[in-house]
């Protein structure tokens, strides 16, 4: 339920007064950075998590105790408890801290904590594009010496992770508007790529997540850049007392971007331009329109932070995607298999729009829908957005976090999709896409849960087809 949120600065001087920090779930995407950056800064640092992964080992790098499971005698000695907002409160270390009067805090306040810590705080926030466009600028920045500190959503192939500890007073991290956890970041810049209807099941409506976007605006202390050609983002930022600057296509915008590719090419290339001066040319190594619009956010935040022209051309040409953003994990068979995080109806249909124009003989596309309640709320957005593709595959939904009071199902959806096919299992739907796909095709599996282990499946096995 939608509710009247504010930035929690009760704990704002705690960094002052401590020198122990305990995460709970340190192994997180979210988690592993904000401990990279105490450590950094002369922490000590102790974590605990359930199962082992990438980050994880990362973490265990720097020496730090890690405890696998979750037991109160974990937080020995520690002096603030950070934890997911996965974990439940009565997660044995919780209890334990809250009975020894240990202060607790949510990782979103402890990313606000840290936001007001780094003078150059830049918050990147819209409905779609945040993982990528937070990428981007970090690439720029990085590339360019900037030393940014940077928390991203995913893996940076550049940094060979989803953080990095910079030497400036520059942070660089995703804001993001579910249960309007980021109205605890306050950016000296934030970055709005676009507004849409989304975690309806909080926010109720699009009026609300409109305001709540005006709330970030208003936390947001230097300058606002905003996509110029979203109704809905203009309308988030119409009371901004701050410097607003837009980007987009249209010639109203601060921050232009004139293509010079044809419209069926893979990756696009375009003129950047402030006002009426071009700045420099751009080549994308990223397919789709939508990734035009990621990368002119990063190009106009990476211009409005000081970085020359010809350096933003230089590593938006370098950047090369994001884990699970249409990441290609193998060519077997002469099929190509990609995963892909998009989970909500305008992703989707950028994503596939830009797969049905890479010169495949044919897309399949494998689905996985991402809660009961987006999928019913937007059941005919997600018709015609899989209704791009050749071929169809509709999994069985992901719960999350919900139970099924939608009474809705795949086959919902299915019957709304021409010649779609509903699968319930990662093991049947592989091995019907393996078995029907031809060379020259491309199988994409898409969704925001657990679905890329489908997409692993079927990579293997059309390696050991390929193989046998």
């Amino acid at each position: 339920m939608y509710v009247d949120k504010f930035c929690d600065k009760t704990y704002d001087d705690i960094l002052n007064r401590i020198k122990r920090v305990h995460f709970v779930g340190i192994g997180g995407s979210g988690m592993c950075p904000l401990a990279e950056i105490l450590i950094s800064k002369g922490y000590e640092v102790s974590g605990s998590d359930m199962s082992d992964g990438d980050t994880l080992q990362r973490i265990k790098g720097y020496g730090i105790p890690v405890y696998m499971g979750h037991a109160a005698e974990n937080i020995n000695g520690a002096e603030l408890v950070v934890y997911t907002a996965a974990v439940k409160q009565d997660n044995p270390e919780l209890v334990a801290a809250r009975e020894k009067n240990i202060p607790t805090i949510e990782r979103s306040v402890m990313l606000g904590i840290l936001s007001r810590v780094y003078k150059n705080a830049v918050a990147v926030s819209g409905t779609h594009g945040k993982t990528t466009t937070t990428a981007m600028i970090s690439q720029i920045l990085i590339g360019s010496k900037f030393e940014p500190t940077a928390i991203i959503g995913g893996k940076l192939p550049l940094i060979g992770g989803n953080s990095y500890v910079g030497t400036s007073d520059t942070m660089v991290c995703e804001a993001c508007e579910y249960v309007d956890s980021f109205l605890q970041i306050t950016p000296a810049v934030s970055v709005i790529l676009n507004v849409d209807a989304d975690h309806l099941d909080y926010f109720e409506n699009l009026e609300n997540i409109k305001k709540s976007f005006g709330k970030f605006v208003a936390q947001t202390s230097d300058a606002v850049i905003v996509n110029g050609d979203d109704e809905n983002a203009l309308d988030s930022v119409k009371n901004a007392s701050i410097k607003v600057l837009t980007f987009g296509f249209g010639n109203d915008n601060d921050f232009r971007a004139v293509m010079t590719s044809p419209d069926t090419t893979v990756y696009d290339t375009f003129d950047f331009y402030y006002k009426d001066k071009k700045l420099c040319g751009i080549a994308l190594s990223v397919p789709g329109k939508h990734n035009v619009y990621n990368a002119l956010a990063a190009a106009s935040t990476a211009y409005y932070l000081g970085v020359q022209p010809d350096d933003i051309a230089e590593h938006l040409n370098k950047f090369t995607g994001v884990h699970r953003r249409f990441e290609i994990l193998g060519k077997h068979c002469g099929i190509t298999v990609a995963d892909d995080f998009a989970h909500h109806p305008t992703e989707i249909t950028a994503a596939l729009t830009a797969a049905m124009n890479m010169g495949f003989k044919k897309v399949w596309n494998v689905f996985q829908p991402h809660t009961y309640s987006r999928t019913a709320v937007l059941l005919d957005d997600f018709a015609k957005a899989l209704s791009i593709v050749d071929e169809a595959v509709i999994l069985e939904i992901l719960p999350v976090r919900e139970t099924n009071t939608y009474n809705i199902y795949n086959t919902d959806l299915g019957k709304k999709v021409k010649g779609s096919k509903c699968i319930d299992s990662f093991e049947d739907a592989a091995k019907y896409v393996c078995e029907n796909a031809q060379p020259g095709d491309l199988i994409l599996t898409m969704g925001g849960g657990n679905v890329y282990m489908c997409a692993n499946l079927i990579n293997q096995m059309l390696a050991d087809k390929e193989n046998s």
